[in-house]
């Protein structure tokens, strides 16, 4: 299975794995990025052996996006992205989609303790 079929067909199960990594983590970044008129809020779960991150970014308007990045064997820096359906949004803990909503509101980076917001509503 390449990488764009993973995303493409598997996005659920990424997410899944994003969100309990998070809420698992003591210490997880939420941070605020743009570029031109574009605006984001961005959690990254980094795999440093497998040269892999995978992403969770809320857009204005509330567009989710899931990026999968990746270093080939040339060296070369790949990126996937994929907007998220209704379905697949509902996967994200709403207090990770809180979390990420303020960040973009506030465009202000947060750290977070996912043990202790993963009991919260």
């Amino acid at each position: 299975m390449t990488f764009e079929e993973l995303v493409k067909d598997h996005s659920a199960d990424m997410i899944e794995k994003l969100a309990t990594w998070v809420l698992n983590e003591t210490s997880v970044d939420i941070l605020f990025d743009c570029l031109d008129d574009d605006q984001w809020s961005i959690v990254t779960m980094y795999q440093y052996e497998e040269d892999k991150e995978l992403s969770l970014r809320l857009h204005l308007n509330n567009r989710y996006e899931l990026y999968f990045g990746y270093y080939d064997d040339e060296d070369e820096f790949h990126e996937i992205t994929k907007d998220l359906t209704e379905e697949e949004k509902e996967i994200i803990p709403e207090v990770l989609r809180k979390l990420m909503k303020r960040v973009l509101d506030d465009e202000k980076d947060i750290r977070i303790n996912g043990t202790f917001v993963k009991g919260k509503k």
